[in-house]
């Protein structure tokens, strides 16, 4: 089986969910890591992503491969040797959420890959926690100490009300995100995520049949 990376054709191009063959290609928990390293970081060579990951380069590499293939990743051109090649995310974002036409096993690694996701998060929460602990005033983040926030809202709401709040916040969140792209140059700016997490308390949700007044009047 060739390594060479080839770029997907047809639907797997779509911007948005997934398709079944390009989720494949991400279904493996340290090419979510890979993955997840380039975004935030930016560019990177598969030396320096093996020593992030405690993996070896070959092992890193390997898997820079199968990512490109589905077009998650790809070389930065003009950067780097043919011995130590650099990889950035490849642009545009994707989902990764249900579709009624799933089956069992599509289900179950598309669940496997969200939570994969969601545990390279709340490792980097739990990391600024372990530094917070810390005397903040002796570590590199006390000239961030204003500019840190983990909160969480609590509120009854239907799905037509929790849906147009997370179109609001999300109009607002493009409106501010939008001059702090390209600023991986800028003096003092380092690589920043916000999470915005709005979601029903599953264990609340005793009836999903929509009732009259589920309008958001």
């Amino acid at each position: 089986m060739s390594d060479t990376p080839e770029a997907p054709s047809g639907d797997d191009r779509r911007p948005g969910r997934l398709s079944a063959l390009r989720l494949r290609g991400l279904s493996h928990p340290l090419r979510v890591r890979i993955l997840d390293l380039l975004q935030v970081h930016g560019a990177l060579t598969a030396s320096r992503l093996a020593e992030l990951v405690g993996e070896s380069s070959g092992s890193t590499s390997y898997h820079l491969r199968q990512l490109a293939k589905h077009d998650f990743v790809r070389e930065v051109e003009g950067r780097g040797t043919a011995r130590e090649r650099w990889w950035e995310a490849s642009p545009g974002g994707f989902s990764i959420g249900p579709e009624d036409h799933d089956d069992a096993g599509l289900r179950t690694t598309k669940s496997l890959v969200n939570a994969e996701f969601e545990r390279t998060r709340q490792d980097k929460i739990w990391r600024l926690l372990d530094v917070m602990d810390t005397d903040l005033e002796q570590t590199a983040l006390a000239r961030w100490k204003d500019a840190v926030t983990l909160s969480t809202s609590n509120f009854f709401a239907t799905p037509a009300q929790l849906s147009r709040l997370i179109q609001a916040v999300s109009v607002v969140l493009d409106e501010q995100l939008e001059p702090l792209k390209d600023q991986e140059d800028v003096p003092g700016a380092v690589p920043v995520q916000v999470h915005f997490n709005a979601f029903p308390v599953v264990d609340a949700v005793r009836d999903d049949r929509p009732s009259p007044r589920d309008d958001g009047h």
